[in-house]
């Protein structure tokens, strides 16, 4: 080898070297490089998966604000059932994870060697007001962190799917009004009436349409947003007092429109799914979050152009938030929970994913959607306390007894 190839060959290694040192420093390449950051472990409800994981959050959650974030799954209950820390969903400290697998239950949060939360971030209301009470050891429940601070995150209201001439009809029975292009129901009691009387969509003027009138929901005994709609029913009849007498005297009522029902899907994916593969033929109204349109919207853009001129989106009045609500426990918690104000992330939230955020659901231009949806939602009732939805969910898997 001469000369001239030994100096060529010492030139590219050193220049692959300093390709590698750049990408080393400077954290880019494959992406997954944290140096300089603070790691954050989150406990995180479901229906928000994607919008976390969008490449511009991580990347403004990273670069602006220095945070390498990571999200676990888990389900709402078992946040308050189980020890929160990542050993017991299979993650952080591999032997502590088999030995949780295989049966041990003597790790909790402040065990040693486990890899504690940061954060919880669930997608009720209702259990991060109750993971702020004392764990209630009678039903087994495991010890919590101290709640630091948080709050309300992400919103999107309870909406009815439907079709244009359906709505039609609605409008005509005084059940639905329009104004300024959005449809609210603005008689909820008479909508439940009349499929707790068993009317016929021919009775109202539709005899194309076979069977009886009926709201498809997911079920409120096995999915958190079947129980918020059922909980928004019981607090529209029981006129926003939702106090035990009132409670009580409307849970018959609320049961009967529970068998009324019928098959209910376990999955709101699954039920806006069939919405609009089946059309008005098969599903003639479902209950479903805002967010569900704006998502699809960005995901198919083709298909929501065939649909959008028939489709309507049916607002209660009033309606309830599914609030996804951030807690955190500590300093690297806390950070991220004030990245969240970001503009950025909201914008991103809002146009991507059809997440509001503020009171009244922020401050977006919603012209654009190419559908009927409203600049704010005023008109709402509280969520419901969780031993409220207990005594509901209870009486409707009883089949209407306490």
């Amino acid at each position: 080898m001469n000369k001239k190839q030994i100096i060529g060959i010492s030139i590219f290694v050193v220049l692959v070297l300093a390709i590698i040192g750049l990408k080393v420093f400077t954290g880019s390449g494959d992406g997954n490089n944290t140096r300089g950051l603070t790691t954050v472990y989150v406990a995180t409800g479901g229906g928000k998966e994607d919008f976390l994981a969008d490449e511009d959050v991580q990347k403004i959650l990273r670069k602006k604000y220095k945070l390498n974030v990571v999200f676990d799954n888990w389900s709402n209950g078992k946040t308050v059932l189980w020890p929160l820390i990542r050993e017991q969903i299979g993650e952080g400290n591999a032997s502590i994870a088999e030995k949780i697998a295989n049966g041990d239950t003597s790790y909790n949060i402040h065990s040693s060697d486990v890899t504690p939360y940061d954060a919880l971030f669930t997608s009720d209301q209702r259990f991060y007001d109750y993971y702020k009470l004392p764990p209630n050891k009678e039903l087994g429940e495991a010890d919590r962190y101290s709640v630091k601070g948080g709050s309300l995150t992400l919103n999107t209201p309870i909406v009815i799917y439907s079709w244009k001439r359906v709505v039609e009809v609605l409008i005509n029975e005084g059940i639905v009004t329009e104004k300024e292009g959005v449809y609210y129901i603005s008689d909820m009691n008479k909508l439940m009436n009349y499929i707790l009387e068993g009317k016929s969509w021919a009775d109202v003027g539709l005899p194309e349409l076979y069977g009886k009138i009926n709201i498809a929901s997911t079920d409120p005994v096995t999915s958190s947003p079947g129980a918020t709609y059922y909980g928004l029913l019981l607090a529209i009849l029981s006129e926003g007092q939702v106090l035990d007498e009132n409670v009580q005297n409307n849970l018959p009522k609320l049961n009967q429109f529970y068998i009324k029902s019928g098959y209910m899907n376990n999955t709101p994916a699954d039920l806006f799914d069939l919405y609009l593969k089946t059309g008005m033929g098969g599903k003639q109204m479902i209950v479903d979050y805002e967010k569900s349109i704006i998502d699809f919207a960005n995901k198919n853009k083709e298909g929501f152009e065939q649909v959008k001129d028939e489709i309507r989106i049916l607002y209660p009045s009033p309606t309830s938030w599914n609030s996804h609500c951030f807690a955190y426990f500590n300093e690297n918690g806390q950070k991220l929970f004030e990245a969240f104000d970001d503009k950025e992330i909201q914008q991103i939230a809002w146009e991507r994913y059809g997440f509001r955020t503020g009171i009244t659901g922020g401050s977006y231009d919603v012209s654009n959607i190419g559908i009927g949806v409203p600049q704010t939602i005023t008109s709402t009732v509280s969520s419901l306390k969780m031993d409220t939805y207990n005594k509901l969910i209870d009486y409707l898997k009883n089949g209407g007894s306490n």
